[in-house]
């Protein structure tokens, strides 16, 4: 079992290497993939709904994943690949920022209106109700995600590790989101 592990590894890397949007995307498609077959396993969904899971799929191998890519890397030539400390808060700043409150946003735009099929008006509404707790929630934990990814994660791996941190970012939303849609139901 360990061999085949570790041959897996070897060539998850090897694609890594040589094709990192695609592994990136495939990977953060993945996540979001288990994070949602969690969440609808803890909301109490007794049948997968497979609809919501590969629009769930969709969203992070068509945007989560090449989002992080190319982020990761404008940041790396902004900042010349620095790892000081001054240059890693500028980093974590900026990704705080400008990322975050706009993935926070765009996930709610997209679970109301294309997973739940909310007309504009319903989504709208409750994002207004709903973002600045979700934000605030993003940026009590984001900025030491964030710290440490730009400290001590290589380049290459980062994308990976933000898609692992947003696998249980993923269950929070999605449990909000859900709690919100039952409550107004």
């Amino acid at each position: 079992m360990g061999s085949i592990v570790k041959k897996g590894l070897q060539q998850y890397l090897l694609q890594l290497q040589h094709h990192p949007l695609r592994t990136k995307a495939l990977t953060a498609g993945f996540l979001s993939a288990i994070s949602d077959i969690v969440s609808q396993k803890l909301t109490g969904i007794q049948k997968l709904q497979l609809r919501r899971l590969l629009l769930k799929v969709v969203f992070g191998v068509a945007y989560l994943g090449p989002f992080g890519h190319f982020l990761h890397i404008l940041l790396d030539k902004l900042f010349k690949g620095k790892k000081d400390t001054k240059t890693v808060a500028k980093k974590v700043v900026l990704e705080q920022l400008t990322s975050s409150p706009l993935n926070n946003l765009l996930f709610m735009v997209y679970y109301g209106w294309v997973i739940e099929a909310r007309p504009w008006k319903h989504v709208k509404s409750k994002i207004k109700k709903d973002y600045p707790a979700v934000q605030y929630a993003a940026w009590t934990f984001g900025p030491v995600v964030g710290w440490v990814n730009h400290q001590y994660v290589p380049l290459q791996f980062r994308v990976i590790f933000h898609s692992l941190i947003g696998f249980c970012w993923g269950i929070f939303l999605n449990l909000r989101a859900r709690s919100m849609a039952l409550t107004k139901g």
